[in-house]
Parts: structure tokens; sequence; C-alpha cells
């Protein structure tokens, strides 16, 4: 347990969900309850997690703040609208915890995090500052450019990212205060600034919701791993 210092954690709910086909993946039922529930339970079952910043998109606020009270979270100190972007959501949720050390960054959009998942990225981040759930990757990855293939990478050598991604405050609050452009992984970002970030197992069923397909999918590996 990653026990002696305080640990904020910020859930990114603010998506739009254009891939959804109408669905707010956010509310969306997985085993009888809403998406951003099941990630949120995660985060107030770590022992290592003291308080929680859930930023939503402003159409869902009410909505939002409807779930926690008929869920009855007792860590989440901070229900935030979200920005434009992901990095204006994330500023947002750092801002929100602003006595914390550690944080865990999680998208709201991975309702099959686990406990462990949490507490083994805290104790990963302790060597360098940083440290990014991830999986050796499966597939061939082609390189492209204009409909041909200029590149063939060795998969030996790569790791689809995922969240959680934890990092010391001072590195994530300083990167975010340069960030430039669209960022899509909060990584990438502090690795710009020439910090180094390591990498601790991830979970190939900690999958991302985009599609409704991936609904479905989520039921399916909730059951089998809890029944």
């Amino acid at each position: 347990m990653f026990n002696y210092e305080k640990v904020g954690a910020v859930i990114v709910a603010a998506g739009s969900s254009i891939r959804m086909g109408g669905i707010n993946k956010m509310f969306a039922l997985i085993a009888g309850k809403p998406v951003l529930a099941r990630v949120v339970s995660a985060f107030e079952a770590a022992p290592s997690v003291d308080s929680i910043a859930v930023v939503l998109n402003e159409i869902d606020f009410d909505r939002g703040r409807n779930l926690a009270a008929t869920e009855h979270w007792q860590k989440v100190t901070a229900l935030v609208s979200g920005g434009a972007l992901r990095q204006d959501s994330v500023k947002a949720g750092l801002t929100n915890l602003p006595d914390c050390k550690w944080f865990v960054i999680h998208d709201g959009a991975r309702p099959l995090v686990t406990v462990d998942l949490i507490e083994a990225g805290l104790r990963a981040a302790e060597a360098t500052g940083g440290a990014i759930a991830a999986v050796a990757v499966t597939d061939t990855i082609k390189e492209e450019r204009g409909g041909l293939i200029v590149r063939t990478h060795p998969r030996t050598v790569l790791r689809a990212a995922q969240t959680p991604q934890v990092f010391r405050a001072d590195i994530i609050k300083g990167a975010y205060e340069q960030a430039a452009g669209e960022v899509t992984d909060d990584a990438s970002l502090v690795e710009s600034l020439g910090h180094r970030v390591g990498l601790y197992l991830g979970d190939y069923q900690n999958i991302k919701i985009t599609t409704p397909i991936d609904l479905t999918y989520a039921e399916i590996l909730w059951h089998r791993e809890r029944y």
C-alpha cells in the first residue's frame, strides 16, 4: 500500500461519446450500474486514494451530481466541469485537488479498472515520478503514408498505453502548465519535457468504451471475472 503522501485521483469523464451512436457512455449500464459508477467504485475502494475529482461534460453535471448522491461516494471531493480538450479537463481536475502530492489520472470510459491496477501504478511511479499502465501490442503495426506501407514496427518493443497514469504532483502540474496543442495522453506531455516515465503491466480487460460493441464486451468481461 502506498501510504505516506496524499493521493488524488482525476477521473476524466467529459467526452462527447461521438462514436456511441447516441448513447452517453458515462451513464450506459454495465451489470446494472453506469460506467462512471463502476470506475469511481474502484477508486473509492483503493486504500491509497484519498480524494477524487470527477470531471464531467457540462451537460452531464446534474446527472453526475445525482449519481454521486445515489452511490454515496465518500472520496469524491469535487465534481468539475471539463473543457473543450482533454488537457483542459485534466487540468481542471488537478486544480480541484490542491493538496495532493501524487495524482492518478484515469479515463472514465475504462470501467473495468481494478484496485490492484491503481495500487500497482502508485508503486511503479515511485522510481521515476511517473508511470503508466500498458500492455504488449498483439497486432502487427504498419505505418502508412498515402495509402502505402512505409514501415512495419517490431511488436516486441511496442506497448499500448492505458490508464491509470500516475505522476508526482509537481511533474504533472508543471507539464499541464506548459501544454500546447492537443494532448490525448498524459504521459506524452510529461515525456516531451524530458521526464522519464515508467511502464507497469496493464490489463487486456481494462478496455476503453468507444463504440456500442465495447459495452457488450465489457458486460461479458465483468460477469466472467466476478462469477
